[in-house]
């Protein structure tokens, strides 16, 4: 079974899910922005987008002109180091900043070289222009960030 097989499996247990239970795959305020903050605009949020598809992946990459995804793991204990931090890039800099699971989108991980998490990609202008692996500080990222912005 390939990836994408296996990404449209899950997304159509999600939606079946989403029928039954209407507050499922909706998340807490503290955790992040929920999927429909990736809006229209191209304002970048003030929290970070949580990568829910193939597609908004590739919207929220393409609709902003700085873009730092993080690529993380449930299971990573230095993935929940970096969340504040990454959460502060999202709040304090121009650039908008997504979050995708690894567990959930293993496609999006392997198209990206995703190897460890956490791994950091920086778009600019839709392209990937940047990639780091392992947790960051707060200025070493906004440093980067602005280098693109």
């Amino acid at each position: 079974m390939t990836d994408d097989e296996l990404e449209a499996i899950r997304e159509r247990k999600r939606e079946e899910l989403l029928e039954e239970e209407p507050n499922v795959g909706e998340r807490d305020s503290d955790v992040g922005a929920d999927v429909s903050d990736a809006g229209d605009s191209t304002v970048a949020p003030d929290e970070p987008v949580h990568v829910e598809s193939v597609e908004q992946f590739s919207t929220v990459t393409t609709q902003h002109d700085v873009v730092l995804v993080d690529f993380y793991a449930d299971w990573c204990g230095p993935c929940t180091m970096l969340e504040p931090t990454v959460a502060a890039i999202a709040e304090n800099t121009d650039a908008a900043v997504a979050k995708v699971d690894i567990d959930e989108h293993q496609g999006l991980a392997a198209q990206y070289g995703v190897r460890s998490v956490p791994t950091l990609l920086l778009f600019a202008d839709g392209t990937q222009v940047e990639q780091i692996v392992g947790a960051q500080d707060e200025a070493k990222l906004t440093a980067l960030v602005e280098r693109y912005a």
